[in-house]
């Protein structure tokens, strides 16, 4: 069962996320793509900063140990740097529902970077099938023209490496092991991304100078800062806290959709009917992939369903047996089944 936190969080980080790739596109006509990225993580980090510490104090947002500096180093560097360098500069030459697409390969790759470096996460034959389910949605929904596809093959390519970049990054975050939380963990993260996207535009050349500063172009670097950065970068990485790579990860199957909606209301590109069905499909592979997990967390005492309820000694676990016969270990607020070993703790 998702709790209403993580629902939130999904819903948020699905829609600013895909709003992304219509303001990138509108936004690249003012700016160049590496220095966009750039100034979007520096308002990013400086709205998140503010908020973070007028509610908190410092000292709960500083790194203490080695597997803080590490999630921070793979979620500024990779998931939030790298990330966004490749996909503003391939969205140059794509349309925002092409680049959309592309980028939904995200969760077709997390599960391979998981299967490497994290014991604890295994994709079952189950969620194989729903995350399929919901790629043969998305391609559904925005049917996309195979000649399309032909034009713009740089664009796609760095897009794609993107997409390797994400998967990779929130692979990383996870293995780090960090005790600060979500939140803690951005607020140095953006500044990591922000760095590294500024190094990246100088090397390439780009300059204030080659900005051409208009209303539009401060919507689009507004929207991408503050709504598609700060808030919405919170939100993934608490998906991420709360269910694991492979499953936060699932925002990118939702975001295509947003982004083709986005990209005919906003840039008047072409949406068909079939983007409802393409949403029905997709729907359809979250059900199938939800149906596989049992939280058990607010059920443990007492419930008639957990029979052979016991304890691990030294681990601080309790295993219980769940309905097929799965068990299920609890520990710190989060559940681990035998069959896919995955963690889904709360966020922190």
């Amino acid at each position: 069962m998702i709790s209403k936190r993580t629902a939130a969080a999904f819903l948020a980080a699905s829609l600013f996320f895909g709003g992304t790739f219509v303001a990138a596109k509108g936004g690249l006509a003012y700016f160049p793509p590496l220095l966009f990225v750039a100034l979007r993580f520096d308002i990013a980090a400086v709205v998140l900063a503010l908020a973070v510490l007028a509610t908190r104090p410092l000292a709960d947002v500083l790194p203490r140990t080695r597997g803080d500096v590490g999630a921070i180093l793979a979620a500024g560097g990779l998931s939030i740097g790298l990330t966004n360098a490749f996909l503003f500069v391939g969205q140059g030459s794509v349309t925002s529902a092409v680049g959309a697409v592309v980028f939904s390969l995200n969760p077709i790759l997390t599960p391979l970077f998981a299967a490497l470096l994290l014991a604890e996460e295994r994709l079952s034959r189950r969620a194989a099938a729903g995350l399929a389910i919901g790629l043969v949605g998305v391609a559904v929904a925005l049917h996309p023209d195979p000649t399309s596809f032909l034009a713009g093959g740089t664009g796609k390519l760095l897009i794609l490496g993107g997409a390797a970049s994400a998967a990779l990054g929130s692979v990383l975050i996870r293995r780090a092991d960090a005790d600060l939380d979500s939140t803690a963990r951005t607020v140095w993260a953006f500044p990591v991304g922000a760095l590294l996207t500024h190094a990246l535009a100088a090397a390439a050349g780009e300059g204030m100078g080659h900005i051409a500063w208009s209303g539009p172009a401060a919507v689009a670097l507004g929207y991408v800062g503050i709504f598609a950065g700060a808030v919405a970068f919170i939100a993934y990485f608490d998906i991420l806290d709360a269910a694991g790579p492979n499953r936060a990860n699932l925002v990118f199957y939702v975001i295509p959709l947003v982004a083709t909606v986005g990209g005919a209301v906003v840039l008047g590109e072409a949406m068909s009917a079939l983007t409802l069905v393409g949403f029905l499909v997709v729907f359809v592979g979250f059900a199938v992939i939800g149906t596989e997990h049992v939280d058990v967390r607010d059920r443990l005492p007492g419930s008639p369903e957990l029979p052979g309820r016991k304890s691990i000694p030294g681990s601080g676990r309790i295993a219980a047996r769940v309905s097929g016969g799965r068990e299920v270990f609890v520990a710190d607020g989060g559940t681990t089944t035998a069959d896919d070993r995955s963690v889904a703790s709360d966020p922190k």
